[in-house]
């Protein structure tokens, strides 16, 4: 009754959440003093997202989030190639474009060695 593309996706998911914890967990160890008990999340779909502009990403320095919506950033992005890779990378350029947001610097900035971008 399930069928096997509930898995795919359940599967994506953690894909996606693994993902951004590799690149959150990159930036807290470059970016030590700035990103200091900052939270890195995954949410599925902001909560009232404007129809014609949907935000990838949320940030909060009162509240010391950087959340990442998956489901705009995995749909609504333009890839000129879907494969696993550029997905990957895809998902991480949003954790570093975000945190970028949230610390004030441009993203190529926060790749200290060149690791991401």
């Amino acid at each position: 009754m399930l069928g096997p593309e509930l898995f795919i996706v359940g599967q994506r998911s953690e894909q996606f959440s693994s993902i951004v914890a590799g690149a959150a967990d990159y930036l807290r160890g470059a970016w030590e003093q700035e990103l200091t008990g900052v939270a890195f999340e995954v949410g599925a779909m902001p909560a009232a997202a404007d129809p014609d502009e949907v935000p990838r990403w949320w940030t909060s320095k009162l509240e010391r989030r950087i959340v990442l919506f998956r489901v705009p950033i995995e749909r609504l992005s333009r890839m000129h190639r879907n494969d696993p890779e550029h997905r990957q990378m895809l998902i991480e350029s949003m954790v570093f474009r975000a945190t970028a947001e949230y610390v004030g610097r441009d993203p190529w900035d926060l790749d200290k060695d060149g690791r991401y971008l």
